[in-house]
C-alpha cells in the first residue's frame, strides 16, 4: 500500500505539475509538498480535502487512490 504522501506524489506528477505549480494550486508552499510527499508533515483533514479539490476528487476517493493508503507506519 502507498502512503497518503506517495500517493498524492503520484497523482501530482499524472498531471505534470512540479511541486511549486501544485502548491499554489492548493495554497501552500512548496516546502509542504515535499514534506507531504515524504511522509514528514502529516495530512490535516481540512488539507486533504483542498488537496481533493484540487485533483477534482472527494477525501475518501483520494485516500483510496492507487490502492489505498497506510499511514506510512
Amino acid at each position: 500500500m502507498m502512503s497518503i504522501g506517495e500517493t498524492i506524489k503520484a497523482m501530482r506528477q499524472r498531471k505534470d505539475w512540479t511541486q511549486r505549480e501544485f502548491a499554489e494550486k492548493v495554497g501552500i508552499n512548496q516546502s509542504m509538498v515535499a514534506q507531504i510527499e515524504r511522509g514528514t508533515k502529516t495530512l490535516t483533514v481540512p488539507l486533504g480535502k483542498q488537496i481533493a479539490e484540487v485533483f477534482g476528487c472527494t477525501l475518501d476517493e483520494l485516500t483510496k487512490e492507487l490502492g489505498g493508503v497506510s499511514n506510512g507506519r
